[in-house]
């Protein structure tokens, strides 16, 4: 996976610092609620009393010194019967392929049915891009041989990156998961200050993205001498699904330019895509990114220019 390294075991390097999006999925009892609740625990106060301009609320912030996992909620996939329900279940894989990891949480108590095997078959087509955790939940329900029955059967309904059995209730291993799922995020920095909601602007968390994105790999060529503003942000008009977001990476000089833009745009265009994926994955709503690149001559050294790039 680009821009990622696999760790073995926790990840304890205190110079890596991960941060990215989760969904848990499940049917309705599998007991999603109460494992969020259990790795938020009560470290994180969701202070934004705005509303939130995502699609899928945030349910929680997993914040440790060393990764910022955001727990977002997806709507509940459904056989579906109507055109709205083809269009919700669509939603639903595009969370899925927004996120950078999926935990599929099945009950201990409970034989795997039906209901779970659908959802296996659709989680089988994002888990070629995105990884996805097999989570065995209410451990603290069953006998421990019954567990191990629940690990084997669920390991038979699709291939997981990773298996792990928990209760929530007993805090039963949910920082063994909470590792686990640490590991599968890309480095990055905190998308949220102090695992807080705050009611920093999104624009804000946005143009970080896009500047996290243009300076992967490049990172030594370019180290501080890039900013990003964001120009506008407007919903398209007549379409409630999508955002258009203009957004300036602005360089300092003209060799950093073409860096940035890449042979024939090449880099432009990964940055771009892989900005937009973070930036859809926290707005919960299609986006059209326009980015552009400017030098702003010397702007780490000119006060007016920097007032305007906002620092």
């Amino acid at each position: 996976m680009h821009g990622r390294d696999r760790h073995n075991g926790p990840v304890t390097s205190s110079d890596v610092h991960r941060s990215g999006f989760a969904c848990f999925v499940g049917r309705p009892n599998a007991g999603k609620s109460t494992l969020t609740n259990s790795l938020v625990g009560s470290k994180v106060a969701i202070t934004s009393s705005k509303p939130q301009t995502t699609r899928h609320a945030i349910r929680g912030i997993v914040h440790r010194p060393d990764a910022q996992l955001i727990i977002v909620d997806t709507p509940g996939l459904h056989r579906p019967r109507t055109l709205l329900g083809r269009r919700l279940n669509d939603l639903v894989y595009e969370t899925w392929s927004e996120v950078d990891v999926v935990g599929f949480c099945v009950p201990a108590d409970q034989k795997i049915g039906p209901g779970d095997r659908f959802i296996a078959e659709q989680l089988k087509k994002v888990a070629r891009r995105t990884p996805v955790l097999g989570i065995v939940t209410k451990t603290d329900l069953v006998p421990r041989e019954r567990v191990a029955q629940q690990l084997l059967a669920l390991q038979e309904v699709m291939d997981f990156a990773e298996l792990v059995p928990v209760s929530a209730v007993e805090s039963f291993q949910v920082d063994v998961l909470s590792d686990l799922l640490v590991q599968q995020l890309p480095e990055g920095p905190q998308l949220y200050p102090d695992g807080e909601l705050t009611d920093e602007p999104e624009t804000t968390l946005i143009a970080e993205l896009i500047r996290e994105a243009a300076l992967e790999g490049v990172r030594d060529e370019l180290p501080h001498s890039l900013a990003v503003t964001i120009e506008e942000m407007v919903p398209r008009e007549g379409r409630d699904d999508l955002v258009d977001v203009h957004a300036v990476v602005y360089v300092e000089r003209p060799s950093q330019k073409s860096i940035v833009i890449g042979k024939g745009g090449e880099r432009l265009r990964a940055v771009g895509t892989q900005a937009r994926k973070h930036i859809q994955a926290l707005l919960g709503s299609k986006i059209y990114l326009d980015l552009h690149v400017k030098v702003a001559k010397d702007w780490q050294r000119d006060p007016r220019q920097l007032r305007k790039l906002g620092f």
